[in-house]
């Protein structure tokens, strides 16, 4: 009787060790499934935004030709316009693709969060892509416009302005990427705070510090030398500085 009891328990032991590598074999297979299914989603709908924007290059470059005046574009090549015009359509594509990727990023994470967890995702996503798109505006309408008008008042008088337009893209997409990177710092310090590394009072204190690397990163970060854009940059992730150490604390009170 004893031997029987025994190996029955064997028995029941070993099935049930089976069954849960069975279950964690299932459970990395659904979700590798799932992470696949939403790559293939993502990589799509990036290529058919990209698609789109090829289609209306003409009004795309339109737009970006808006914040210089007087000014003629010239292509240094048979081939520099249309090689341009594919970097404009793939940035422009993926830029649009961002909000579609932070959200499958967050339909994949909500199941396994507890409610805190879920509120906190779900508001560093959609502050980080308002952010990104304040960068991009900011950019645009701000930082651009008076680059470009300090070149053009340099050489008033002296030089015709003629530029080329893969060179005035390569110029205008350092600083949207810049201000957009930036412009997630906010974002950065909520996650220090919640992270227990940095609380926002401590990052508050450290302003003098702080207000220090911002001019040195407006210095580095901007692909032209002239000072008026520099103090903008410089001037912005400062603002952003305070006003993410500001929300740190606010979060960390409230949450």
């Amino acid at each position: 009787m004893k031997r029987n009891s025994l190996a029955f328990q064997f028995y029941t032991c070993s099935n049930l060790s089976n069954n849960k590598n069975l279950s964690t074999e299932l459970f990395f297979d659904e979700h590798l499934e799932e992470i696949r299914q939403r790559c293939f989603q993502t990589i799509t709908l990036i290529l058919v935004f990209i698609l789109i924007a090829f289609l209306d290059i003409k009004d795309i470059v339109k737009i970006l030709e808006v914040p210089v005046e007087n000014v003629r574009f010239f292509q240094s090549s048979p081939g520099e316009y249309f090689l341009s015009t594919l970097k404009i359509s793939f940035y422009t594509g993926f830029i649009f693709s961002i909000p579609i990727l932070l959200s499958q990023i967050i339909f994949f994470l909500l199941p396994g969060l507890t409610s805190r967890e879920k509120k906190l995702i779900i508001g560093l996503l959609l502050s980080s892509v308002v952010l990104f798109l304040s960068g991009l505006l900011f950019s645009y309408f701000v930082l651009i416009p008076a680059a470009l008008t300090f070149f053009l008042n340099y050489s008033v008088d002296v030089i015709e302005p003629l530029w080329s337009f893969d060179q005035y893209f390569s110029f205008i997409l350092v600083l949207f990427l810049s201000t957009g990177i930036i412009f997630q710092l906010p974002v950065v310090q909520v996650m220090l705070s919640f992270s227990k590394i940095i609380t926002g009072k401590q990052m508050l204190e450290s302003w003098k510090y702080v207000l220090l690397l911002a001019t040195v990163i407006g210095a580095v970060l901007t692909p032209s030398a002239d000072p008026l854009t520099q103090i903008l940059l410089s001037s912005a992730v400062f603002f952003l500085y305070i006003l993410g150490s500001f929300v740190a604390i606010f979060l960390t009170k409230s949450i």
